[in-house]
């Protein structure tokens, strides 16, 4: 009972932060998804709530995706993709998550201290294919492009589109990856089931949040977001 309501409440608060931000699920909930499940299931269960999430929230910020940035995105994620799944399949999970915990940890540091890069067509790929890599691999695609937009200071309005709208490809891709090469388990199914009511709920909470987040609350939001889930990851993985 206990470890069903743990999950109730990861799902929830991780789809507010989804809806509100447009990156928060995956970066929220898999860290601690890896706590109640293995780290198969917890990828899938992940994959598939993320990829829900995005193909309904998608149809009302469509007019606000940067088409030119997501196809970019796309075809940088080709290479990544199955770079990640060998990733997933070959390497020890506790070194994995350590290496990722201290990318995101370093480069969240980066940011708080104003780095800042300027967009470009490569780092575009690039970032697309980081991306693909990490999903296949812990399925968190959030990182690369979240840690990429803000430090270009793109606006909430763009950064939450463009990201869901590749999300609805990179999750898509992913889920059928990890599932036709990592194999899959009733588990996984049961637990997305049981938590659709939840991620729906999740959805309303976080429309009404997002139109009362300045731009500065949101910027400053996603350093703790990101600092949090790089800390947990590292004491995890220790």
């Amino acid at each position: 009972m206990d470890s069903l309501l743990v999950f109730i409440v990861i799902i929830l608060i991780a789809s507010i932060l989804q809806t509100s931000t447009g990156f928060g699920f995956s970066i929220m909930a898999t860290p601690f998804l890896l706590f109640l499940f293995e780290p198969r299931e917890a990828i899938q269960i992940n994959l598939a709530l993320s990829l829900v999430i995005s193909a309904v929230l998608i149809r009302k910020i469509s007019q606000d995706v940067d088409l030119g940035v997501l196809k970019r995105f796309v075809i940088g994620s080709v290479g990544g993709l199955p770079a990640g799944i060998l990733l997933f399949l070959l390497a020890d999970m506790t070194k994995l998550k350590l290496g990722i915990s201290i990318v995101i940890l370093v480069l969240t540091v980066l940011l708080i201290f104003r780095f800042r890069t300027h967009q470009s067509l490569q780092r575009d790929f690039v970032v697309g294919g980081l991306s693909g890599a990490m999903t296949t691999s812990i399925g968190m695609p959030g990182p690369p492009i979240l840690l990429y937009f803000s430090g270009t200071d793109t606006n909430k309005e763009k950064l939450r589109a463009t990201t869901l709208a590749f999300y609805l490809f990179i999750y898509l891709v992913s889920l059928i990856i990890q599932v036709v090469f990592a194999g899959t388990n009733l588990e996984v199914w049961k637990a997305s089931g049981l938590a659709l009511p939840v991620v729906f709920a999740g959805l309303i909470l976080g429309q009404l949040l997002f139109h009362r987040i300045s731009q500065r609350l949101f910027r400053v939001g996603t350093y703790i977001i990101l600092l949090f889930t790089g800390m947990y990851l590292l004491l995890e993985s220790l």
